[in-house]
């Protein structure tokens, strides 16, 4: 039977990599919600495709310029206005959201200050990468109906699926020994899977030794 090897930090599932990133331009990097709603026309055409990858692309393309989870702040005029028709309220959290890139294997967040927000104009753009427990913080706050809206799926492909945090180990009759000179009877080696695996055991008892020493997250990286 299959047995498992229990990361000691998540890490992108490489196959993934590209739905990841769009996936992070999608929804708030902070409350998890998507960045549009109903109230836009585009989102709302997008929701009638049937064909769920294509509902993901289109509502991607939507939400990747946006920079900000809106949120509605009540000013002083629409106290003073009651007769105004009200704002639609996206129940966003304010927070402003990255430019993600991907380098590779890894993705990186530019956070820039908004215009017109006087409190962070002028600052330098803030540029870190996201890393895969980040990620994995992220997609779980994604709620279950936005999961529906996006085209995935509660039960069968929930995002954070895509990040692996427990690699499984198959079992020896997957990747048998194999014989060095041929005959059968002589020297026997493994087969390439099992040296791979032997590598990620490896390579999570030193970045669980790194953690535990307070090694700084470039080290563990």
């Amino acid at each position: 039977h299959f047995g498992h090897i229990e990361l000691a930090t998540p890490v992108f599932h490489v196959g993934f990599i590209t739905k990841i990133k769009k996936l992070l331009e999608t929804v708030c990097h902070n409350c998890g919600k998507i960045l549009v709603d109903e109230s836009n026309a585009e989102f709302a055409d997008a929701l009638r495709y049937r064909d769920s990858k294509r509902r993901f692309d289109a509502i991607w393309k939507i939400c990747k310029p946006k920079r900000v989870c809106e949120s509605l702040q009540p000013t002083d005029d629409d106290d003073m206005d009651k007769a105004k028709e009200p704002k639609h309220d996206h129940g966003g959290c304010g927070n402003i959201q990255p430019e993600v890139r991907k380098e590779g294997l890894t993705l990186t967040g530019t956070w820039k200050a908004q215009k017109g927000d006087d409190e962070n104009e002028g600052q330098q753009p803030e540029k870190k990468p996201i890393t895969p427990q980040m990620a994995l913080n992220i997609f779980r706050h994604i709620s279950v109906e936005d999961i529906k809206k996006l085209g995935l799926s509660n039960d069968y492909a929930r995002p954070e699926w895509m990040i692996i945090t427990v690699l499984p180990v198959p079992p020896p009759p997957v990747r048998p020994s194999i014989s060095v000179d041929g005959s059968g009877q002589g020297m026997r080696g493994e087969d390439d899977l099992t040296y791979k695996l032997a590598d990620i055991v490896r390579c999570n008892a030193s970045v669980k030794k790194c953690e535990a020493e307070g090694s700084p997250a470039h080290v563990v990286q």
